[in-house]
């Protein structure tokens, strides 16, 4: 493990750029229709009782990382399998996210450029910051969150002023009911991108004040739920339901959309950088909770040794994923759904949390006889 510590603001602002990451991209919760940002809000809450548990592992061994604590939970074999399956997660999670910035940026920049060149040149930026480690990351972080925001205020402004918000496209509300919007939240928006945030717990041990990151963890969560809530309305009143459904980014066909007295317009490309900076935040932690995850489990004293072969090996899934966007869209909202997000995120952390839990009362109870 890196001898290093990051603030509970670091890691604040670290998981909010993670959660919006790729997920501003897509057409999140659109089976909801105009009640997509109702999936995005109960998604976001369910997440918070799922973060209790991840957090609630972690004050039982809080200087552990979980390919440590895996093994004292479930004994060595079970536990380095299970470490060793997370770190996978991990890296296909990564190279999924990789794909979506390949993807964007053939679609709104570079049409002609090939996927694997405009990968590379992204995974090569992150491979020098993982050497660097995790405190280099936090404070780069702390930098562009600023001018994500700062971006993001302007393109809201820009919105309003160019009147394309139509609050029609939001009616009606509920016109089917509670049930789509829970059906959503459960099938979906629970797991990304909210629950994705599981890979922190390789994180909060770097965390220098061990009492804060519950409140951060949650308050974090509520933040970047609040944004994809106020994203999907805007998408949604500027695009209309259908168009939003089809487009395969509409957060930049609605800035595309922006024309301020024929003066201000076609500023998607300007507002890629947004984009671009949640999406290198996103794969830069997921690789390095993978390299850092590698080097425990195997007894790798330098961890920046393997950000060369684990990137090289990230890029090249990030290719050969799926044949099409659209392969690769279907096979990470519906096939990784089933195979690696729910046991991974709601049933397997909590048997590790009861299995804790029974051995630390356990010890407890001894202490307390002798």
């Amino acid at each position: 493990m890196e001898k290093a510590k990051i603030s509970a603001s670091q890691l604040f602002i670290l998981m909010v750029l993670f959660e919006l990451g790729s997920a501003l991209l897509v057409p999140l919760a659109i089976r909801a229709k105009q009640d997509a940002w109702l999936g995005i809000l109960l998604g976001m809450l369910g997440s918070f009782i799922l973060f209790l548990v991840y957090h609630k592992l972690y004050t039982y061994y809080p200087n552990l990382l979980p390919t440590e604590y895996m093994q004292k939970i479930l004994g060595k074999v079970l536990g380095t399998v299970l470490a060793f399956v997370y770190i996978l997660y991990f890296m296909y999670d990564a190279s999924r996210v990789l794909r979506d910035f390949g993807e964007m940026l053939l679609t709104f920049a570079y049409p002609d450029t090939p996927l694997f060149i405009a990968n590379a040149l992204l995974m090569l930026v992150i491979i020098y910051t993982i050497r660097k480690g995790i405190e280099v990351i936090a404070r780069s972080g702390e930098l562009l969150f600023i001018f994500m925001y700062i971006l993001a205020i302007a393109g809201f402004i820009l919105i309003i002023s160019s009147g394309l918000i139509d609050f029609k496209n939001l009616q009606p509300v509920l016109e089917e009911g509670l049930l789509p919007s829970v059906k959503v939240a459960l099938s979906e928006t629970l797991y990304f991108p909210f629950t994705e945030a599981i890979v922190f717990t390789m994180i909060l041990p770097y965390l220098n004040d061990s009492k804060k990151a519950k409140v951060t963890m949650l308050c974090a969560t509520g933040l970047s739920g609040i944004n994809l809530v106020i994203t999907m309305l805007i998408n949604i009143s500027v695009l209309g339901v259908n168009l939003t459904a089809r487009s395969q980014f509409p957060l930049l066909s609605t800035v595309a959309s922006i024309q301020v007295a024929d003066f201000l317009e076609r500023l998607d490309v300007f507002f890629m950088l947004a984009m671009v900076i949640g999406i290198f935040f996103k794969v830069t932690i997921l690789f390095y909770a993978a390299t850092i995850g590698t080097a425990n489990l195997f007894k790798i004293t330098s961890p920046s040794m393997l950000a060369y072969p684990l990137g090289i090996v990230i890029l090249f899934l990030s290719v050969t994923i799926a044949s099409n966007f659209q392969e690769h869209l279907h096979e990470g909202l519906y096939i990784a759904k089933f195979i690696l997000h729910i046991p991974l995120f709601t049933i397997i952390p909590p048997i590790l949390l009861f299995v804790a839990f029974i051995k630390n009362r356990k010890k407890y109870r001894r202490k307390h006889i002798y």
